[in-house]
């Protein structure tokens, strides 16, 4: 059975080595992108260029948060809070506790 699936899935194997070829691309630049020493040397270049000039303080910062929110895995330096309530969407209504019982028991759940 595997040797007739193997013939008839023969012409997608480009696509199967093509598949594995991107996600192997695609792991590689994950690790190298929250590789630690490729992190403190972005922020060592960062420090560098604010000395030399080419980057103001408020740049310097900006940057820095960018790559900081990359190693930390936030996103533009705020957090979500999390103790606000969710929106229901607009039409819908919750049903008070007692008549949803109510309408469980008589539906047999």
């Amino acid at each position: 059975m595997d040797i007739l699936w193997g013939l008839l899935t023969l012409p997608y194997a480009p696509v199967r080595g093509l598949t594995a070829v991107v996600k192997a691309i695609a792991r590689e630049a994950e690790a190298k992108q929250y590789d630690p020493a490729n992190i403190r040397r972005e922020l060592e270049e960062l420090d560098q260029a604010a000395r030399s000039g080419d980057l103001t303080a408020a740049e310097r910062d900006r940057a820095q948060q960018q790559v900081l929110d990359r190693l930390t895995g936030t996103s533009g330096g705020v957090a979500a809070p999390a103790d606000r309530p969710t929106r229901r969407p607009a039409g819908t209504r919750r049903r008070p506790a007692a008549r949803r019982d109510d309408h469980d028991r008589r539906r047999g759940r």
